[in-house]
């Protein structure tokens, strides 16, 4: 596809680039720093035979931990040691090549080491794409909860390489698909009429170009408009406050977007009750889930409600004690619910629940 660029404007400008070659993106941000050091996790290096590439250049490889197991602070104390053998000063930028949970610690290893260095996201499955790379929110997971410690840190860049998804598994495909689907219910529609004309794991990957960049502009307005997430950002976080109970408890077996996946269908079904949301935009979501193998339901057992409560309160919408939805109204517009009573709550679950 021809390049498209995508601007966003937060505390500072940046584009987002989507359709380039990632190694071209790398050697052009390596021509214009001191020091470059990037963050990888170990899957992604094999994967993309990482030690091979920049073993040809003067950068400086940290192989961190797959998965979500990369974003604990003793990861994050081994990088910054890391720099300070290196003596990375302001001049130098971090890069960071991987999924969601990479992007999130290279923007925070960037936010942190000398109050903030340059740094560049380079995501290669589609969640990070589409979501976790984009807006310049940057995290850690604490025993406390997900992404609890973390800052507002823009990167200079964004570079999205559509080729990272051919090697991308089915399950990582679809799971990078709940944000997407996510992102088409709470701004364009137009999204959810794409996967509904094709939606199988094919249709979905042949037009991944088209729900990037659908996706990556949803997330731009949004994050534009509100970056420090004062309101209006706290829409993209529709169907995470009860998602990210449910990835939590599951000690991250399940991939971000399965559990976001949940966490839409526990959104919807709270908005019928709250909202008066028509059955039937909720069985369009359960039709778009279950067609790529999304998880809709938790079972009761591994997932009680008391400990789905508990981590519900973590979450970073809860003030003072209240928890807090993003719903939609009949007219499919967002709506924010206030102190939501925890027996509506629990009567959401109880639908859900197997």
């Amino acid at each position: 596809m021809t390049t498209k660029i995508i601007s966003v404007t937060a505390e500072r400008n940046y584009h987002v680039n989507v359709g380039i070659d990632w190694q071209e993106a790398v050697q052009k941000i390596m021509s214009q720093h001191s020091t470059v050091v990037v963050i990888a996790p170990n899957d992604v290096v094999e994967l993309f035979s990482l030690h091979s590439f920049f073993s040809q250049s003067d950068a400086h490889l940290f192989i961190s931990p797959d998965g979500e197991r990369q974003k604990d602070y003793s990861v994050v104390q081994k990088i910054w040691d890391f720099l300070g053998t290196l003596q990375v000063d302001r001049s130098a930028a971090i890069i960071g090549i991987g999924g969601g949970a990479t992007t999130d610690l290279a923007g925070f290893i960037a936010a942190t080491w000398l109050r903030g260095i340059a740094w560049y996201a380079v995501p290669t499955t589609l969640a990070g794409m589409v979501d976790a790379a984009i807006g310049g929110k940057t995290g850690i997971n604490t025993s406390a909860g997900k992404n609890l410690v973390g800052s507002f840190y823009s990167p200079q860049s964004v570079e999205i390489d559509l080729k990272f998804l051919d090697s991308l598994p089915d399950r990582d495909f679809s799971a990078g698909l709940a944000e997407v689907i996510k992102s088409g219910f709470i701004s364009d529609m137009s999204i959810i009429d794409s996967l509904e004309n094709g939606a199988d794991m094919v249709s979905a990957r042949n037009i991944s170009a088209e729900l990037v960049a659908k996706s990556v502009q949803v997330k731009s307005d949004v994050v534009s408009v509100d970056f420090t997430e004062s309101k209006i950002r706290e829409i993209l976080n529709f169907g995470h406050t009860f998602g990210h109970a449910v990835e939590r408890h599951s000690n991250y077996t399940l991939r971000h977007g399965e559990a976001v996946s949940i966490g839409l269908h526990f959104a919807f079904l709270l908005s019928e009750q709250l909202l008066e949301l028509d059955p039937k935009h909720t069985n369009r979501l359960l039709t778009l889930l279950h067609s790529f193998g999304l998880p809709a339901t938790v079972h009761r057992i591994d997932f009680p409600w008391a400990q789905m409560l508990k981590l519900m309160t973590t979450d970073k919408k809860t003030r003072q004690g209240n928890l807090r939805f993003i719903g939609l109204g009949h007219d499919l517009k967002v709506v924010w619910l206030e102190n939501v009573d925890t027996d509506v709550l629990r009567s959401v679950y109880e639908r859900i629940a197997e």
